[in-house]
């Protein structure tokens, strides 16, 4: 970014244009008395007001400052309310340049015997913690919280990267009662707005000016040796847009969804050129190819895969006695995973360089990945890096640096496109961590040249159950389970509970299998990641059948059974996504107790979605009067399901909830 080199004083005189804010510090008895948010008398907190103004000003040294004046104030309604009590704001700083925050001023609201009584937050309790080299965190909670508490606080960032506007929410996972949102920017910036979510979003625009004292130095002779300061006064425009919104819903959660927040609603701002006084227009506007190409151009991204001498040793080590590129992509993918050590920190550029990364063992993505290409590279491999926004970062609405967030590795071997990501030592080739499943990446060939790939698995991961079982006289159930995790599956199994000890795991599963008594388990291969994790466990239910009178009644896939509909939803306006495609499988035999016989089983069922999409089959098949065997499989074959089909996926697991929990029903004889 060029910075203006003239000196702008500006005597910031706005024309009339100031919308009616709310005072700080105005908190009724009548606020603090509320018990519930008239519109959503389930939320657990309600934003009263929101003001964020986006505004301009001059820096002593010449040049722009933007400025973001927020001001919130938010009522708690239960303790469940108190997670809205802290606030985390974050700072972004590049080659010497640098976000600060400033101005704060925040109070808590109580009702004591009557009168309103304000707790000031402390500066000492302003807490600030280094991220990484380019972010810090500013972070405070809220002082002297309870049950209807109202919390109230201002402050503004101030920030040199005059050209980008942080997208600004216009939604929560809240209610908002009343917020207010103005930008008044120079008319030497043009922005191109844009819109996210499903919320009506209608933005008045209008113009404003500035008194301006204008400050430059000129030629003070026609030989050019000698220079003049100049200072004159312009009135500057600016565009505003103002942004009113009232009773705005809270964001609810939804099933299956990669990130709320790629659906709530907010806007963005593309700076498409600026022109500034006595100088030509410079345009902004880019593509994906163009931002793919700046990143490479990077020396902690391009150039930190010209870089071999480090593992040279090593790499022949590594590949003595491999001759195809599968067995040389798999000896490489191996070694980088077993001797790198993820730091936990996202990023597509290198912190402490590939070579020293490598030497310590230990580094953020960029660094465990690039250096992965390199070596997969110098291997004679095709291998490059690719770019990726992860779940967390959402999708991005226009081409940007801060759209992607990590890099991954694509490699060709032996015909197939494979990719890779040494990070999570639980991956292999193909099977990334779910972070990084976000529709798609980029990749980044040498030069910098740049094509998408879809980062959606396409293979089913499957989960089977087998189960041999015996029901006695008194509904009781004893048995033995077999449970094999495969690819996806088993990767969130060791992701979730490798870490965790076997009392603690098994207190977990007996809790989701609803009080079944589990003994003598064993598992398998929960860290050899190539095979699915096994475990075989022996099982005792003592409330998993209902004795009414001289019948049994129980669902035919027991504890396994989906009992609830998790799209309960009339509508949905986000895909459904699930990650990746999945299948669960049942194989299950249950012997039956002396004296008594089969009266009824729930019928057989093979239903679909449209396109192939997922499919549920049951049957349970008796056997004489000594046992019944249960087959089940439920999948879907996409990955991501578009909006649209949410009333079959309703109706289709409105469907599969009746079935699982239909009932076998025994008779004494």
């Amino acid at each position: 970014m060029r910075f203006l080199t003239l000196l702008l004083f500006c005597s910031l005189t706005t024309m009339g244009l100031r919308a009616q804010e709310v005072k700080f510090g105005k908190v009724s008895k009548e606020e603090l008395e509320q018990k519930f948010y008239p519109q959503d008398s389930t939320a657990d907190a309600a934003v009263l007001y929101r003001r964020v103004r986006v505004s301009y000003k001059t820096s002593p040294g010449g040049g722009f400052i933007q400025e973001t004046f927020i001001h919130e104030k938010i009522k708690l309604y239960n303790k469940d309310g108190f997670d809205f009590a802290t606030i985390t704001e974050g700072l972004f700083e590049i080659s010497g340049e640098e976000e600060t925050a400033y101005g704060f001023k925040a109070y808590t609201y109580n009702l004591v015997d009557g009168k309103v009584e304000k707790t000031k937050l402390k500066n000492s309790e302003l807490i600030s913690e280094k991220k990484n080299k380019n972010w810090q965190v500013k972070k405070f909670t809220m002082p002297n919280l309870q049950e209807g508490s109202i919390i109230e606080y201002q402050y503004t960032i101030g920030s040199p990267f005059t050209w980008l506007i942080d997208e600004i929410d216009l939604q929560y996972n809240i209610p908002i009662q009343k917020e207010e949102v103005q930008l008044a920017i120079p008319e030497y910036y043009v922005f191109k707005p844009l819109m996210k979510g499903y919320l009506p979003i209608n933005p008045k625009a209008s113009r404003d000016s500035k008194q301006m004292q204008l400050s430059y130095r000129r030629n003070a002779d026609a030989g050019g040796v000698k220079t003049e300061r100049v200072v004159t006064n312009i009135t500057v425009n600016m565009n505003v847009v103002d942004i009113k919104m009232q009773d705005v819903p809270a964001l609810k959660e939804e099933p299956f969804v990669n990130s709320m927040d790629n659906y709530r609603s907010a806007i963005n701002y593309e700076l498409q050129y600026t022109k500034f006084p006595n100088s030509a227009i410079e345009n902004y506007t880019t593509t994906w190819k163009d931002i793919v190409k700046d990143i490479y151009d990077a020396s902690s991204f391009g150039d930190q895969l010209d870089r071999k001498r480090y593992f040279k040793d090593d790499l022949a080590t590594i590949l003595g006695g491999l001759n195809t590129e599968t067995e040389k992509t798999l000896a490489v993918f191996n070694h980088v995973q077993k001797n790198m050590t993820w730091n936990g920190t996202y990023g597509y550029y290198t912190d402490e360089g590939v070579k020293k990364a490598y030497e310590t063992k230990s580094g953020n993505v960029a660094d465990i990945n690039l250096t992965m290409v390199a070596m997969l590279r110098a291997a004679g491999l095709n291998s490059d890096p690719v770019l990726v926004s992860t779940r967390n970062n959402g999708i991005p609405l226009f081409p940007t640096k801060e759209g992607f967030d990590y890099v991954v590795a694509t490699v060709e071997a032996d015909g197939k496109q494979l990719l890779l990501d040494a990070t999570s030592k639980y991956t292999k080739p193909n099977m990334l961590p779910v972070r990084t499943i976000n529709w798609a990446g980029r990749i980044v060939k040498e030069g910098g040249v740049s094509e998408p790939i879809s980062m959606i698995p396409s293979y089913v991961s499957r989960e089977i159950i087998m189960m041999n079982g015996t029901l006695d006289g008194e509904g009781v159930i004893e048995g033995k389970i077999r449970r094999i995790c495969k690819d996806y599956v088993g990767y969130g199994f060791r992701v979730n509970n490798n870490e965790l000890d076997e009392e603690t795991y098994l207190g977990n599963l007996e809790e989701k299998y609803k009080g079944v008594e589990i003994e003598n388990y064993e598992v398998r291969d929960k860290t050899d990641k190539n095979k699915p994790v096994t475990e075989v466990f022996e099982v005792l239910a003592e409330e998993s059948v209902e004795l009414i009178g001289d019948k049994m009644y129980f669902s035919p896939l027991l504890w396994f059974a989906n009992e609830e509909n998790v799209f309960k939803r009339d509508q949905r306006e986000y895909p459904i996504d699930f990650g990746y495609p999945w299948q669960d499988k049942h194989v299950m035999s249950i012997t039956i107790p002396e004296g008594y016989q089969i009266e009824s089983i729930p019928e057989a069922i093979n239903i679909s979605l449209p396109e192939n999409m997922g499919k549920f089959t049951m049957r349970v098949v008796p056997k004489g009067n000594k046992s019944i065997q249960v087959l089940s499989e439920l999948g879907f074959n996409e990955a991501v399901i578009p909006a649209m089909e949410y009333p079959h996926i309703k109706e289709f697991y409105k469907k599969v909830v009746e079935k699982q929990t239909e009932k076998v029903v025994l008779s004494k004889i």
